[in-house]
């Protein structure tokens, strides 16, 4: 489980996961670890496009299915991942924001009125 520390072995383990999650041909539109402060850890929040047409309950299989395959199986864990829809309004934040920007570390930033406290983005 990942706690108030976001490392690079962890930043390293969810690019991995990205990669074989899209090896197996599942797009995912953003990809951030987020860091939720009033829980004190990072959450790996995905989004994909298709998740309005097969729901989140069928998302969560194929992350679970694509973790299975990672090698840093034991730095994610499934609680540690959280699926939205590509529309909330964090994600549409930061795309606006950071659109071009892959592979930064945001910390104590407020973007369009949202405080955030800490985020590694790995593709918006």
């Amino acid at each position: 489980m990942v706690t108030n520390t976001l490392t690079d072995q962890i930043i390293k383990a969810g690019k991995s996961l990205i990669k074989e999650l899209e090896e197996s041909g599942i797009k995912v539109d953003s990809a951030l670890w987020f860091n939720y402060q009033e829980e004190g850890s990072w959450k790996l929040m995905l989004s994909f496009s298709n998740i309005e047409e097969e729901g989140p309950k069928a998302a969560y299989k194929k992350v679970q299915k694509a973790l299975s395959n990672v090698q840093e199986k034991n730095m994610i864990f499934l609680d540690d991942i959280v699926i939205v829809e590509p529309n909330t309004r964090l994600i549409q934040s930061l795309k606006r924001a950071f659109n071009k920007c892959k592979d930064i570390t945001i910390s104590n930033s407020v973007i369009d009125g949202q405080l955030i406290s800490g985020a590694h983005i790995y593709t918006l």
